[in-house]
């Protein structure tokens, strides 16, 4: 018995020490946030009309395999441009230096991305056939994004935008339309608050790789408008949050239980205090830490508040 458990012991060990690096280059830890843009997306067409577990189940599978799609093939092209040689990563920035370190071979991580993405999109066709022709926008407009985004909208300035939506606003609105194939104003309401939370994400940790960006022919809003003007955006952006919800509360398009989703924005302060008194300073490692937890906090608040 203390064999055969050693020997279970064993292979689970190198069951996990053989995916550890595509853990690494999937950047496992940033998985959480498809999960809460799914929750919301379910609060939503819960409160539009009526869910599916087991579409929920699949959207939730096809958001996952999109997002590990890109962060692999980012991580693939980070490498071969040179920019991860540059890089001072932090836990939230930086990349997960899994391909530099020698674990995994660049290739391998652009296979992974590949297949994950082949997933994601095959994920996207089903729901095409069996919900229906408004599904397609969607599903290609999410293969566009996670594709193009390293080595083409990250290099024209519109990094920004194409996050927001890809990993914000869409997947919402896709959550909502596979449950009964429409789409309801409580989910176009909650998609605008989600696609200023991913862009406020990517905005600020795009402040720690400013220089290795450049070297590496990205252009983003750091890049364009400099660190005090870029800065001054993610401040409008992290307003634009709670405006929104504000905005869509007046309008009567969500309820006002929806408005818990402003009560996380105190966990922001931090990065609004850096990004006001002294954006040429580093990024503290702890206002990235905080914009994260606001973001996902958000998402959340914002789902447990349309279920009330």
């Amino acid at each position: 018995m203390a064999t055969r458990s050693l020997t279970i012991a064993d292979r689970l060990a190198a069951l996990r020490q053989h995916a550890e690096p595509y853990a690494g280059v999937a950047r496992a830890p940033f998985l959480v946030l498809p999960v809460t843009l799914v929750v919301l997306g379910v609060a939503a067409a819960a409160r539009d009309g009526t869910v599916s577990p087991l579409r929920s189940l699949l959207a939730l599978i096809g958001l996952l395999a999109a997002h590990v799609a890109v962060n692999a093939l980012n991580e693939a092209s980070d490498y071969e441009s040179g920019i991860d040689e540059k890089t001072d990563p932090t836990p939230f920035s930086g990349g997960s230096k899994t391909i530099p370190d020698g674990e995994l071979d660049p290739a391998e991580a652009r296979r992974f991305g590949l297949a994950a993405a082949g997933l994601a999109a095959s994920i996207g066709v089903y729901f095409t056939v069996v919900v229906g022709p408004p599904v397609a926008p969607l599903a290609v407009a999410g293969a566009v994004f996670v594709l193009g985004y390293t080595d083409l909208f990250a290099r024209v300035a519109l990094g920004e935008i194409v996050a927001g939506l890809g990993l914000g606003g869409l997947p919402v609105l896709g959550v909502a339309l596979v449950q009964s194939g429409s789409v309801g104003p409580t989910a176009i309401a909650v998609a605008v608050p989600a696609s200023l939370l991913t862009a406020a994400l990517l905005l600020l940790n795009e402040f720690p790789d400013q220089e290795p960006d450049r070297v590496g022919g990205r252009l983003n809003a750091v890049l364009v408008f400099g660190r005090r003007r870029a800065a001054w955006i993610y401040v409008l952006t992290v307003l634009a949050v709670p405006a929104s919800l504000l905005a869509f509360v007046f309008l009567g398009r969500i309820p006002a239980t929806a408005l818990l989703g402003v009560v996380p924005v105190v966990l922001v302060a931090r990065p609004l205090k850096w990004a006001l008194a002294r954006p040429a300073d580093p990024v503290p490692v702890a206002a990235l830490r905080d914009n994260v937890g606001w973001i996902l906090a958000t998402n959340i608040a914002v789902a447990v508040g349309l279920l009330v």
